[in-house]
This record gives C-alpha cells, structure tokens and sequence, in this order.
C-alpha cells in the first residue's frame, strides 16, 4: 500500500520532532540525504540542473504506469537532506496528487526557518519544478 503524501509528511515531522536541538535536526538531514542513490550520471545534464539553487542540483523525474518518479542529488550534504524528503514525499504518485499537495511539512519541521534563504529559494526551486513535471505528464495524459 502506498502511503499517500500526508501520511509521508506526517512521518518526516515525527521525525524531526524528536529532536528539539537544530544540530541533530540537520544531522538526521545529512542522513536522509546520505539514503539517496546515488543519480546516474547520464541524468546530471543542464536540463536537470535547478536553477536558483546555491549549490548544485539535479532532478530527474520518469512517469510508470501513471505515477511519477523522482530522483535526485546535489553536491551539497544539507540540500541532498532536502531533496531526499522531497523526492520520498513526492515520488511514487499521481500527477494530479502531485499538483494538489501542500507541502506542509517544511514548515511544520522548522526546516523554512533554518536554511539559508538562498537554500530556500533553491527549496522553492526544486518543488516548482517537480511540479513542472507533474504538469507535464497530466497534460500528455499518458
């Protein structure tokens, strides 16, 4: 059973949760980000770099049987952390589930208030075009 994306932040906020110091909340970051396999080097093209992010992002997305799958990387261990929650919150649903989610857990983990505001722009860059792809692929309507 998948779990929907509610169910999946909820997880990530109870996780965060248990931690009250910000230095073991980006430690779990880093290790999040450390779960990520690694992406293929074939996907780390200019059109899978984000644009506005700090350091170096990519995001590769491919739509089975009418989901859509993310995967990610970057060169920086606190945005992989990010990229990791994303593309888990994320991957594995429906364009349209996609498209109505509200990412409510950047907030509710205290993660908006504690990276860098150009780590946010890069944050609000790699949502934006998940979403892109999401709307992508319901316009194709594979």
């Amino acid at each position: 059973m998948i779990q929907s994306i509610n169910e999946l932040q909820d997880n990530i906020i109870e996780e965060f949760n248990v931690f009250d110091d910000w230095m073991d909340k980006y430690s779990l970051l880093i290790d999040k980000g450390n779960t990520l396999p690694p992406l293929d080097e074939k996907y780390k093209t200019e059109s899978n770099l984000i644009e506005g992010c700090q350091s170096r992002v990519w995001l590769h997305a491919e739509y089975k049987e009418g989901r859509i799958f993310f995967e990610g990387e970057s060169d920086a261990v606190i945005v992989k952390g990010i990229v990791a929650l994303l593309t888990n919150v994320l991957s594995g649903h429906t364009p349209q589930e996609i498209l109505d989610a509200e990412l409510y857990f950047i907030d509710k983990t205290g993660l908006k208030q504690h990276i860098t505001p150009t780590r946010s722009n890069g944050l609000t860059s790699m949502i934006k075009q998940m979403r892109m792809y999401a709307l992508a692929y319901k316009a194709s309507g594979k």
